[in-house]
């Protein structure tokens, strides 16, 4: 069974910056494509950024220019660079491994954005 497990979230205060880590495991991770996802209550899971095998990248419009995934298939690791932090960019950030027909979800980290 795939194991993702998500770290670096945290409090971090508006224009601030933080960076999330995804682990994959029993995974081969080089095959799937990457993604990190959001979800802040009352709202649905939507997309942040994901990078497929080849290392091309989507962003959500409202993330861009702002945050940058990233992928170290040697570590078998995702990132996500935040920056520019803004309140409304707290939520739940999951990771998910997706190659057709089969997806897997972090337990995902908390992000807080707040003076």
């Amino acid at each position: 069974q795939v194991q993702l497990v998500e770290s670096g979230g945290g409090l971090v205060q508006p224009g601030g910056s933080l960076r999330l880590s995804c682990a994959a495991s029993r995974i081969i991770f080089g095959i799937h494509t990457m993604g990190w996802y959001r979800q802040s209550p009352g709202k649905q899971r939507e997309l942040v950024a994901a990078v497929t095998s080849g290392g091309s990248t989507t962003y959500a419009d409202s993330v861009k220019g702002r945050f940058t995934i990233s992928r170290d298939n040697a570590k078998n690791t995702v990132y996500l660079q935040m920056n520019s932090l803004k309140p409304e960019d707290t939520a739940v950030y999951y990771c998910n491994a997706d190659r057709y027909p089969f997806s897997s979800w972090g337990q995902g980290t908390q992000v807080t954005v707040s003076s």
